[in-house]
């Protein structure tokens, strides 16, 4: 039988273009709701619009870019019952996928929940907001990784970018819960090594549903500052 190779495909113009621009989301040097420039970009990149069009167009299909008819890009701009929705799918195909990764590996899903979180505790000391970001989204996608089930991973695919997005832009408010954070992790692993799941669910309700908390701290914050920035217009007296 002849052997049979396999090769990687290289990515696309459009696909490194798309890679970049959703990094610079989750990593905050977008904010919420910013506009993004294509002209802007592809000079950035040194690349025409039509693959930063094209890229911005695929995170379009992801949530984490809303394209306006003649008005442009713009980065995803969430209401509080959104961030509730996202928190809710979360933490259910959270739950879901601790459960299958455990009967299917359960071994390999602690030794990579486990080195996550010394990663975690490096950033934490080293007060690395970014990196104990992404250390928690790694953390989080951990309890997929060995499911098993393509659908769920892919499920929660659709959100883990505004998930993390959501994270770096709440830093502020997260800051000082960073304690709290590291012993419901500690406490994770805990409950995954030992199929206590029902435990699992209380802290994981607990520690997701503190986003929309924040969200709703970072949003009446922003509010203040807008009105610190800009005084609010008032009609003029006429002359006498």
């Amino acid at each position: 039988m002849a052997q049979k190779f396999e090769i990687e495909m290289p990515k696309s113009l459009t696909d490194i273009v798309a890679q970049r621009v959703r990094q610079a989301i989750i990593d905050g040097e977008f904010a919420l709701g910013q506009m993004i420039s294509e002209e802007t970009l592809a000079a950035s990149f040194g690349v025409s619009r039509t693959p930063v069009r094209d890229a911005l167009t695929l995170l379009q299909t992801t949530g984490l870019v809303e394209i306006r008819s003649k008005r442009g890009s713009y980065v995803f701009q969430p209401d509080e019952d959104d961030v509730r929705a996202i928190c809710d799918f979360r933490a259910m195909l959270e739950l879901h996928g601790a459960a299958l990764s455990r009967q299917v590996a359960r071994e390999a899903t602690l030794a990579d929940l486990r080195a996550i979180f010394r990663d975690m505790e490096a950033a934490d000391a080293a007060d690395d907001e970014v990196a104990y970001g992404h250390c928690d989204s790694a953390f989080h996608e951990a309890l997929f990784t060995h499911s098993g089930n393509a659908y769920v991973v892919n499920a929660y695919a659709l959100v883990s970018g505004k998930i993390a997005a959501l994270r770096t832009n709440m830093a502020k408010q997260f800051a000082n819960a960073r304690d709290v954070s590291l012993e419901e992790h500690r406490q994770m692993i805990r409950c995954v090594d030992e199929g206590a799941f029902d435990e699992l669910a209380t802290i994981v309700n607990g520690h997701v549903g503190r986003t929309v908390d924040a969200f709703r701290l970072a949003s009446d914050a922003a509010r203040e500052a807008a009105k610190a920035v800009t005084p609010p217009l008032r009609l003029r007296t006429p002359a006498a």
